[in-house]
Order: structure tokens, then sequence, then C-alpha cells
């Protein structure tokens, strides 16, 4: 993916604790204004990556900390955290490749488009073969595509979250917008499940492409598992485990911020 290589912070903790600064996003103290830069988290199952932004700014002691792309409480991997000062830089990373690995029921669809729905199962005579969903996935899948999001998503309706909608039992009224799948590969197929591996653009729906890619192949289509593999130049390699962060936590322990990307 051509990605840069990441350093460590170098700065060295103060002797003394700073005046803490106001956290305008989130409306609390930073407790920790030597904390400056980029922690990687491997996302574990079930947690929500504000509850991941929590955990972190406890175990930091207060500090100031933004994620640069949410992943849902379903979903594992990748979750670029900023601390201190980087959250500047986080509209920055939320704008780079996405990449993702994940494996999709093709046998039913459900109310959310991945496990957490409710299921309603279809019925298959013919399970496709392999070859006819590659074709697929290359025509309709690959580049510039129009996607509608998910009903239970974070996307605003008359000023009202979608999913706050949607379990209220109303249909919120999604419009299809462009997003950019830059490849979308098959890694394995065993009826009903299909692994991809995928590069995306911002603002692209994995629970989209699951629900959108049955409907096109005529079977059902929700997400049994995701993993987020890569933000920009930050992977699954450079993640931690939320278990495995250091106490007391160092500012040598962050990646430095990345350089502002030049304009074209």
């Amino acid at each position: 993916m051509g990605a840069p290589a990441l350093t460590r912070c170098s700065r060295s903790r103060p002797t003394a604790r700073h005046t803490p600064t106001t956290l305008t996003f989130v409306g609390i103290k930073n407790h920790r204004p030597d904390l400056n830069g980029i922690l990687v988290i491997d996302k574990p199952l079930g947690l929500s990556s504000a509850q991941v932004c929590a955990r972190v700014r406890r175990h930091t002691e207060g500090a100031k900390v933004g994620h640069a792309g949410t992943l849902d409480p379903l979903a594992t991997g990748v979750l670029v955290l900023c601390l201190g000062k980087a959250t500047k830089s986080i509209e920055q990373l939320m704008a780079t490749e996405k990449r993702y690995r994940t494996t999709i029921d093709l046998s039913a669809f459900s109310t959310t488009d991945d496990a957490e729905g409710e299921r309603t199962s279809v019925q298959v005579d013919t399970p496709p073969p392999r070859a006819q969903i590659e074709q697929v996935l290359r025509e309709q899948f690959a580049g510039e595509i129009m996607q509608t999001p998910p009903a239970f998503s974070a996307i605003k309706v008359d000023g009202k979250r979608a999913y706050k909608l949607a379990r209220k039992g109303e249909a919120p009224e999604l419009r299809a917008r462009p997003v950019l799948i830059h490849a979308i590969d098959v890694l394995s197929y065993e009826w009903p499940l299909l692994e991809l591996d995928i590069r995306c653009g911002k603002g692209t729906y994995i629970r989209s492409i699951a629900r959108d890619l049955g409907k096109a192949i005529g079977t059902g289509g929700m997400l049994a598992a995701l993993q987020r593999t890569a933000v920009g130049p930050y992977t699954i390699d450079n993640a931690r485990a939320l278990k495995d962060l250091p106490s007391p936590f160092e500012p040598e322990e962050l990646l430095a911020v990345p350089e502002p990307t030049p304009s074209a």
C-alpha cells in the first residue's frame, strides 16, 4: 500500500503536570498534555469505538483521546486513536484508504445487515458458483459505485440518526451516495460463507456491500464477521491489544503524528 515508515514519539514526560486544558470535542479536561501521538488498537469484539476511547482515556489518566473512523461493536481490528494534539489529524486519517477482511453469509438477510439484527433466511436452490460471484464483484462493486447506507447507521435523516429511527420501527429514507472501492477480491468461498478482502475509501459500508451483493446474485447477504486490517499506513501488525497497554503509559508508547498529505 506504499505505507510510510512509522516512528514512535520521542518526547519525554514532564516532571510536573501542566494545567489541564479543555477538550472542546468531548467537553472534558485533558490531564495528560504530554501525550501527543497515535495509538493503534486491535479493537476486540463487542466494544464500541467510543468505549475503546473511554478505556484508553482512563488508562492514560485522562488524556485527550479521539478515534479516526468508527468500527461497529461486532467488528474487530484496526482502530486508530489520536491523543492530545494528534486529534487535529483525525480528519486527515479518516480520509485515507481502509482495508477489511470480511465473511459474508449468503443464506440470509438481516435488519441490520449483520449478525446483530433479526435474520431472515433465503431459500437458494442452486448456490452461485465462485466465477459468477467474482464477475459480479468486478462489474458492480469495483471503482466508484453508488451505495445506500444501512438503515441501522449513524447517517442523519431530517436531523435524526437513522439507527434511532430504525429502532422505533420507522424506515429511514437513505439516499445512495458515491463511494470508492479500490479492490475487492474473493479469499475463499464455501457456501454459504464468502470471504472477501476489500480496499476502499472513506464512508464505505461493508454491511451494504454484503446486502447488495446478495441482491445482485439472487441470494441473501449479511455480515458474519468483519476485521479492519488497515487504516492508511497503520496495519493490524501495528495494532496493540487493550490488555497489553503498559501502566504507567508514557509518551514513547505513541507513534508520531503523520505529516499532512501535500495538495495535488
